[in-house]
C-alpha cells in the first residue's frame, strides 16, 4: 500500500532537442494495459519500455508521485523486483540529465538527482536520465523521448515490492504526463480504470478519449492542492445524507483521489458517521473479527461470496459533489474480502485524523473509468466493467506497433521473427497478419473445481497476455481425474479480422518462457502446443464456399488424424486413461458480456 507522497519540491530539466518540435500533428493517446490485483498486490502496475533496444519494466501507476524511475544497474540498495534493473550502457539512446541551475546536482557525476519520500516512509533516490520511452503494442503514441529517474537507492515498500517502480502521473515537469503534452503529442488528459473485486487488471490511457455521455465530473483545482483533488459535499449512505458540514471534507489538501494508495481515509468526523451508518443497515450480518489482529478492522460476515448479490447485505453509498453530481458506490467500493473467513468483507475506509486530507485510493474507483481532464480542470467518473474498456468505449483496434521496436523480449535482446506452426505455404518472411492462435493448457484441477471459474481463468489469462478480455475463447474442455486439459483460442481485437506479427510473437514468447502467472488456487499448469493462422482471404461467394467445405473436410481428417494420434500418445503414457471430454462445455463458456453500472 503507498500512502501519497509528501508535497515535492518540482525538479525542472532542460528540455530534449525534439520538445519544441511537433512530433505529431494531431494528438493521439497510449492505450495500455493494466496489471495485478488492487488488494493482492496493494496496486496495479503498467508496463514501460526504455531504451535502444527496449528494455521492459512493471511500473506502478501512481497519480501522488511525479517522477517515473526504475532500478539502475548501478543500484547500491534495491530490492529483487519483476524485471532486471535497467542498464543505461546497454541503450545506445541514453542520456544523463547533466547539471543545470533547475536541478539537484550530484557534483561527483556532474548529474541532476531526484529524492523521493512517501508518507508510509519508503524512499527512492538516484540520478536523472533521457532515453526513448515505448509504450505498448496496444498505444497509437509512438515512442517519445523522456526524463525518468535511474534509482541508485530505496527504502521501505519500494525495496520488497513485486513492481519494479513508479510511473508518475502527478503534476510537475517530470512527470511523463507533463512531458507528453509539452511535446504536443498527446492532449493535456489521461484516465485510468482499475478492474473490480472478482477480476484484477484494467486499463490506462495516456492523452485524450472520447468520454461517455454520462459520465460524472467534477471541478478539480490544480491551485488548490498539489494533488488532484475533487469538490466532495455530502456522503449518503442508503439514500441518507451523513450529517456532516461540508467543510468536513476540506481539511488539508482536501480531498484527493490517489491511485497508489490501496484504502480511503476519512477526517474523523466524517468516518465515525459513516461507520455508524453502514453498522445500522447491516443487522443481518454478524460482526466478527478482522484477518489481522495488528488492526482493529470492521468486518461482517453472513452476506455470501457472490459479488453480484453483495448489493441485497450492504448498502449504496454516494458520494456528492459541489455541482450536486453524484458518484454511486457498490459494496465492491468501499468493501474487501476477509482473508480468513469464506463469504465475510471488511469496511476498506479508514479514519486519517481530525482535519486531515480525505483521501480516496484505488479501492473507490474499481470497475470505474476514471478520466484526469486536467486542460478543464475536471475529473469524469463512469461506472463500467473494466475488464472490458475498449469494447465498452468501441474503440478501434490500434495501429501495427512501428517495426524494429517491438520485436525484443525484457532483457533487451531481439526475439527471433514469427514462424506460424501447422501453415504449411505459410511461411513467406517479413510482416505476418495472424488470423487467430490456439494452445493447450494443462491444470491439475478437476472439472467440478473448475467448472465455476472459468470466467476468472479467463479474464487471468487475458491480463497476463495483455490482451482483452473478449480476444480469449474456450474451444475444448477435457478432464481426466483431478486433471483438465483445455484449448483456448486467441483472437484479433475488436473487428479486426488479424493480428499483427509483434502481438502473436509477444504472446507466444509469454506461453513458451512460462511467463502466465495463476494463482495458486489452479494448481500447477502448462502451456504447450501454440499454433497460429492467417486470416481469411477475401474472395467470390463461390470461391468461400469451396474453400469452407475443402477446408472443413481438411479440419475433419486432420482433426481424427489429430485425435488418434494423441490418444495413442496418451495411452502410452504413464496413466491408461485418456482425458474425457466434458459433454456441456456451454455450461463452462465464459459469462454473457456484464452490461455497464448506470
Amino acid at each position: 500500500m503507498f500512502l501519497p507522497l509528501f508535497p515535492p519540491k518540482d525538479t525542472s530539466f532542460p528540455s530534449s532537442p525534439s520538445s519544441g518540435r511537433l512530433l505529431q500533428k494531431i494528438p493521439v493517446n497510449a492505450r495500455m494495459p493494466l496489471h495485478d490485483d488492487l488488494l493482492l498486490n496493494g496496486y496495479y502496475t503498467t508496463r514501460l519500455w526504455i531504451g535502444t533496444p527496449p528494455q521492459r519494466f512493471a511500473l506502478i501507476v501512481d497519480t501522488g508521485s511525479t517522477v517515473t524511475y526504475v532500478p539502475c544497474s548501478t543500484c547500491e540498495q534495491c530490492g529483487k523486483h519483476q524485471d532486471p534493473r535497467f542498464q543505461p550502457e546497454m541503450s545506445s539512446t541514453y542520456q544523463p540529465v547533466k547539471c543545470n541551475i533547475d536541478c539537484t546536482c550530484d557534483n561527483e557525476r556532474e548529474q541532476c538527482i531526484y529524492e523521493r519520500q512517501y508518507a508510509e516512509m519508503s524512499s527512492s533516490s538516484g540520478v536523472l536520465g533521457e532515453d526513448i520511452v515505448s509504450f505498448g503494442n496496444q498505444s497509437e503514441l509512438a515512442p517519445q523521448r523522456a526524463v525518468f529517474g535511474c534509482e541508485n537507492r530505496e527504502t521501505g515498500d519500494l525495496y520488497s515490492q513485486h513492481a519494479d517502480g513508479i510511473m508518475g502521473l502527478g503534476r510537475g515537469d517530470l512527470s511523463i504526463v507533463d512531458q507528453l503534452v509539452e511535446k504536443h503529442v498527446i492532449s493535456d488528459s489521461f484516465s485510468l480504470c482499475y478492474g473490480g473485486m472478482d477480476f484484477g487488471g484494467g486499463a490506462m490511457v495516456l492523452g485524450g478519449i472520447k468520454t461517455p455521455a454520462d459520465m460524472v465530473f467534477t471541478n478539480s483545482d490544480p491551485v488548490r492542492s498539489p494533488y488532484y483533488n475533487i469538490e466532495l459535499k455530502e456522503i449518503h449512505v442508503a439514500g441518507k445524507a451523513l450529517n456532516l458540514n461540508p467543510r468536513v471534507f476540506d481539511g488539508n489538501h482536501g480531498t484527493v483521489l490517489d491511485s497508489g494508495t490501496t484504502y480511503a481515509y476519512l477526517p474523523e468526523a466524517a468516518f465515525a458517521a459513516f461507520k455508524s451508518a453502514v453498522m445500522t443497515t447491516v443487522l443481518s450480518l454478524k460482526l466478527i473479527e478482522g484477518p489481522d489482529p495488528n488492526y482493529k478492522d470492521i468486518c461482517f460476515s453472513g452476506a455470501g461470496s457472490d459479488i453480484s448479490q453483495l448489493s441485497k447485505s450492504y448498502p449504496l453509498v454516494d458520494m456528492v459533489f459541489s455541482n450536486g453530481k453524484k458518484l454511486s458506490l457498490l459494496p465492491e467500493n468501499y468493501l474487501f474480502r476477509h482473508s480468513k473467513v469464506r463469504g465475510a468483507y471488511c469496511l476498506g475506509i479508514f479514519q486519517n485524523g481530525k482535519d486531515a486530507t480525505t483521501l480516496l485510493g484505488g479501492i473507490i474507483v474499481r470497475n470505474t473509468l476514471v478520466t484526469y481532464d486536467r486542460q478543464h480542470e475536471m475529473i469524469g467518473f463512469w461506472k463500467t466493467n473494466c475488464s472490458e474498456l475498449w469494447d465498452r468505449l468501441n474503440l478501434s483496434p490500434p495501429p501495427p506497433f512501428p517495426s524494429g521496436l517491438d520485436n525484443t523480449n525484457s532483457t533487451g535482446t531481439m526475439n527471433p521473427t514469427l514462424v506460424p506452426s501447422g501453415s504449411p505455404g505459410y511461411n513467406a518472411p517479413g510482416e505476418i497478419k495472424v488470423g487467430f492462435m490456439t494452445f493447450y493448457m494443462s491444470l491439475s484441477v478437476n472439472y467440478s473445481g473448475l467448472k465455476p471459474r472459468m470466467t476468472e481463468l479467463t479474464h487471468l489469462i487475458a491480463q497476463e497476455l495483455d490482451i482483452n478480455f473478449s480476444q480469449v475463447h474456450l474451444m475444448n474442455l477435457s478432464t481426466k481425474g483431478n486433471d483438465s486439459l483445455i484449448k483456448w483460442a486467441i483472437y484479433p481485437a475488436g473487428s479486426a479480422n488479424y493480428m499483427t506479427n509483434a502481438a502473436a510473437t509477444e504472446i507466444i514468447h509469454r506461453l513458451a518462457e512460462n511467463r502466465v502467472r495463476l494463482p495458486d488456487t489452479f494448481g500447477s499448469y502448462k502451456s504447450f502446443e501454440w499454433s497460429i493462422e492467417p486470416p481469411p482471404k477475401r474472395t467470390g461467394w463461390l470461391q468461400s464456399y469451396l474453400v469452407v467445405v475443402i477446408a472443413l473436410s481438411i479440419v475433419l481428417i486432420l482433426g481424427l488424424s489429430a485425435f488418434l494420434g494423441w490418444l495413442i500418445w496418451r495411452r502410452r503414457q504413464e496413466s491408461p486413461l485418456p482425458y474425457e471430454r466434458v459433454e456441456n462445455v456451454e455450461t463452462v463458456v465464459r459469462e454473457q458480456e456484464l452490461q455497464p453500472l448506470k
